[in-house]
């Protein structure tokens, strides 16, 4: 294996904090505007894009990368030798050859030239890092949500984005879903009337941080060195790669509570038209969070214990999965994964497009196509760091105030717990230095 070039995770993030001081982070730096060293991509020019992580979430990720003509999957790298050699065959079967390669550690596949971008599907722990490594690198990022790990980890991975001047899309793919789209214009257009309350399903909160049983491990098979990463060391056990990491402290994002506030509160974040704030209060109750913003709007966080069977009373069940409703003094509206959209009034139905196909909530592939366009004429994406940044420090502030149980104050231009030593002590973790 070549000798890798890439810096360590401290000294990137040291060096480009750095930078990000001396530059001051214009305010034209909000939407990055500059492709960086490389030349732009012309318009008839394919994008190449490589994969980081292969597992089932990516699987519904780049089907909907594939389904874009103009570019093209050229690499996929995996610590382990099985999701390796599934995610080849994969893309080899889309474009009917076998040239699609593999890589076990993605610093070696980030140092290819012909690479435009990466779409970052592993889990929650390697988010922010591999997505910070690959911005340095010159690539444009689309990376699963939750996209870090704590507070501290959103504002760097955003403050290194604005720095390169990379195209970055957040997979809250629901932003760019017709009927979420619908709702966020119904609530921001006034035809609500003012409003009040704002409903996001999540996930029951739950953590826990159980060292399983120590297992062997045929290094040809996975590197569990590299699959840690970042994240504390502790001892393999099969369980963990096989999707049991969710909920573990170290490696998950607030007990799965971002999950889905990622998405559903990030709704309710542009609904307020607060993409550039968060909420000053945060509220844990026992079947829900209350999220206070300064307009006297309140984000109901909704614990729903079995989000994907019966959703009532809290929501409409055949709406689907990752359910919001928006209300207001005239009336509200409620949507979901199924594309449906129901609305509390004759008035507010008349407001509705006509009926056309339903596209899914976990359908990314205008998601997958505002990035790609975004790539060309390097605009702010739909879910980029900026907004990513806002969205997840609320998710995350409001999950500290769940492991805290007690009301926090927040304050939106520090993002920091005011006096607060305790809560702020959460806004970061300490992350294992890794090496190759």
């Amino acid at each position: 294996m070549k000798k890798l070039t890439h810096k360590t995770r401290r000294e990137f993030i040291l060096n480009t904090a750095t930078t990000v001081a001396a530059t001051s982070l214009a305010a034209g730096m909000a939407v990055a505007q500059t492709a960086g060293s490389k030349p732009p991509i012309g318009a008839n020019d394919r994008i190449r894009y490589g994969v980081i992580g292969y597992g089932p979430r990516c699987t519904y990720v780049l089907s909907s990368m594939l389904s874009h003509d103009d570019a093209q999957c050229v690499a996929v790298t995996d610590v382990w030798k099985k999701h390796r050699d599934e995610g080849k065959q994969a893309v080899d079967k889309h474009y009917g050859n076998t040239e699609c390669q593999t890589y076990r550690d993605f610093r070696e596949m980030l140092d290819r030239q012909d690479i435009d971008a990466v779409l970052i599907a592993t889990g929650d722990r390697w988010h922010a890092t591999a997505s910070m490594l690959a911005a340095e690198a010159g690539k444009d990022i689309y990376c699963e949500k939750p996209c870090g790990l704590t507070i501290a980890l959103c504002q760097q991975l955003d403050d290194t984005i604005r720095a390169t001047g990379r195209v970055f899309q957040a997979g809250t793919q629901r932003r760019s879903v017709p009927n979420f789209q619908t709702a966020v214009e119904l609530a921001r257009s006034g035809k609500l009337g003012k409003l009040h309350t704002l409903h996001a399903s999540v996930y029951e909160p739950s953590l826990q941080n159980c060292w399983l049983s120590q297992e062997k491990i045929d290094p040809e098979v996975l590197d569990w060195n590299l699959w840690l990463g970042p994240a504390p060391w502790r001892p393999y056990n099969s369980s963990y790669i096989e999707g049991k990491w969710r909920k573990e402290w170290d490696f998950d994002s607030g007990g799965a509570l971002l999950d889905w506030a990622a998405h559903t509160l990030d709704l309710c974040q542009w609904a307020n038209d607060s993409d550039d704030t968060n909420p000053i209060e945060y509220e844990p109750m026992k079947d829900k969070i209350i999220c206070r913003y300064t307009n006297g709007v309140e984000a109901s966080l909704d614990f729903l214990a079995k989000p994907f069977g019966k959703r009532e009373p809290h929501f409409i069940t055949r709406l689907g999965t990752c359910p919001v409703r928006f209300e207001g003094e005239r009336g509200s509206v409620e949507t979901g994964d199924e594309g449906e959209i129901v609305a509390s009034t004759e008035a507010l139905e008349a407001e509705l497009p006509p009926t056309k196909k339903r596209m899914r909530g976990i359908d990314a592939t205008l998601h997958t196509r505002n990035f790609l366009d975004c790539m060309r004429s390097r605009k702010e994406p739909n879910a980029s760091s900026r907004i990513m940044r806002h969205s997840h420090v609320a998710s995350h502030a409001a999950a500290i105030a769940w492991v805290l149980q007690r009301k926090l104050k927040f304050d939106p231009q520090s993002e920091s717990f005011p006096n607060d030593s305790e809560a702020n002590r959460l806004r970061d973790r300490p992350l294992r230095q890794w090496e190759a």
